[in-house]
């Protein structure tokens, strides 16, 4: 019966996990907490800019351009398709806007970037630039015929 007694008393004043490590493990939580919410807020704001820039005519168009352009097909395969996200900038207010551009693609054989240069005054955007540059040979492949290529 006295070891029983014992036992129980061990038990009652027996501190559990929490209240023996409480010392460290509050700061150590609060860090990893710090540290956790500081990723999402970086994965959301590259995954927001990355939608941006992929729902912008600019992108579509030039995106559109270099999936139908023979010589590039020629050259990468096909299908032509992005590979990872879009660099630059995209300025747009009051009706007018800019944009400098590079879409980072792919093909079965090679990659590239679809590099992009518009500017918009009216309801067309008006393309300064639009080619291709191959990160293999350095070949520059142009998707702007001289009619709708302006001077830069």
């Amino acid at each position: 019966m006295a070891i029983f007694i014992k036992y129980m008393e061990e038990n009652a004043t027996a501190k559990n996990w929490f209240n023996r490590n409480w010392m460290w493990a509050i700061p150590t939580g609060g860090c990893l907490l710090v540290i956790v919410l500081f990723i999402v807020f970086a994965g959301s704001m590259i995954l927001g800019l990355s939608s941006l820039f992929s729902g912008s005519e600019p992108y579509k168009e030039a995106l559109l351009n270099a999936q139908s352009n023979e010589l590039l097909l020629e050259v990468l395969g096909e299908p032509i398709e992005e590979d990872g996200t879009a660099k630059g900038s995209i300025n747009y207010s009051n009706g007018k806007g800019h944009c400098n551009l590079e879409i980072p693609i792919k093909g079965p054989n090679g990659k590239a970037t679809l590099v992009v240069i518009a500017d918009k005054y009216t309801d067309e955007w008006d393309y300064k630039l639009m080619e291709i540059r191959i990160l293999e040979t350095d070949e520059v492949i142009p998707l702007l015929t001289l009619e709708n290529q302006l001077e830069y």
